[in-house]
């Protein structure tokens, strides 16, 4: 999924402090472009947080029908570049179908992961398939550590299947959690689940200490930690604890619970690209502009899409007239 904002803002994310309480985290509505264009809610990055742990982007989109109903808006991503990342998408409902620039043509159902690392450079775009209706789901990124940030590009896929934590039921797409490990590749400890909860159920999960953690709530109204996170909020859970307890309200609960270590980089990120520096993503944006917006090497560092025609992809929004520089984390 590209981020589309009509004024891309440039953020980088820093270690983020420990030993704070649970943090809410509000949604905001961001359109994905075009007058009918499907409306996300972004979680992160915002000012109150910007990384949890690896995790550097959350949005949401679709929902309970009885509220959003299905106007015919579906998700219609042209080819667009990423550097730097690795785009993770989860689905509740739906079909999408993905294809990119290293060959991969997936679609995605509920309960599956698609994962894209797009090191030194990729594209690829997203769509909703005939009759499969408004999609319901989540797409995360997560930012590279220097070290494996212009590694080849490559695409996974994957099944998880579920397990039973107390009332829970767990589904990990991304690393490792009571005993369940996800098959993708993560290039820093990191973790990933669906977690399903009845009405007044109540589930404490064993995590690593060393992990920050987010959940992201989809359905119903929970407690994390003893701290009620309304519906499409994130809340915020600092590293230090060995559980983390998940109660479900009065309705059931879907959430996703995303952390990892907190990654200790500083990043620069704006619209589809994460670098470290202003002059980096200078560099990017203008070997997109040249090699694929402009033609003067359709199979370059961002390489094709197979199926899509020329003129098609996504021309990167004017840079600000003020340098990328960092913004450090809230204390």
């Amino acid at each position: 999924m590209s981020n589309l904002e009509a004024e891309p803002a440039e953020l980088v994310c820093d270690e983020p402090p420990a030993g704070r309480a649970v943090e809410v985290l509000e949604p905001r509505d961001v359109p994905l472009g075009g007058p009918r264009a499907m409306h996300v809610r972004r979680t992160l990055p915002q000012r109150a947080r910007s990384l949890i742990g690896a995790w550097c982007f959350a949005d949401s989109y679709g929902g309970d029908p009885a509220e959003e109903p299905d106007d015919g808006r579906t998700m219609d991503v042209p080819p667009h570049p990423h550097t730097g990342l690795q785009t993770v998408s989860w689905l509740y409902a739906g079909e999408i179908e993905h294809r990119d620039s290293v060959g991969s043509r997936e679609l995605i159902h509920p309960g599956q992961v698609n994962l894209m690392t797009a090191g030194a450079g990729i594209q690829h775009s997203e769509e909703s398939t005939p009759g499969s209706g408004r999609p319901h789901g989540v797409q995360l990124w997560t930012a590279l550590p220097d070290a494996h940030r212009f590694t080849a590009p490559f695409f996974e896929h994957h099944v998880p299947a579920p397990i039973t934590v107390g009332d829970a039921t767990l589904r990990v797409f991304v690393g490792e959690l009571h005993g369940a490990t996800s098959a993708v590749t993560a290039f820093t400890p990191l973790v990933a689940a669906q977690l399903d909860v009845p009405a007044g159920g109540r589930v404490e999960l064993t995590v690593d200490p060393a992990f920050e953690h987010g959940l992201l709530v989809d359905a119903g109204t929970p407690t994390l930690q003893g701290v009620t996170i309304p519906r499409h909020h994130l809340g915020y859970a600092p590293t230090g604890s060995a559980t983390l307890t998940v109660t479900a309200g009065a309705a059931p609960l879907r959430a996703l619970l995303i952390g990892g270590t907190p990654l200790g980089e500083g990043i620069v990120m704006w619209w589809n690209f994460v670098g470290r520096s202003h002059d980096e993503i200078v560099a990017f944006r203008e070997r997109w502009q040249a090699d694929v917006i402009a033609g003067g090497d359709p199979a370059g560092a961002f390489g094709r899409i197979d199926g899509w025609a020329e003129g098609t992809a996504l021309p990167a929004p004017e840079l600000p007239n003020v340098r990328l520089r960092p913004r450090d984390q809230p204390g």
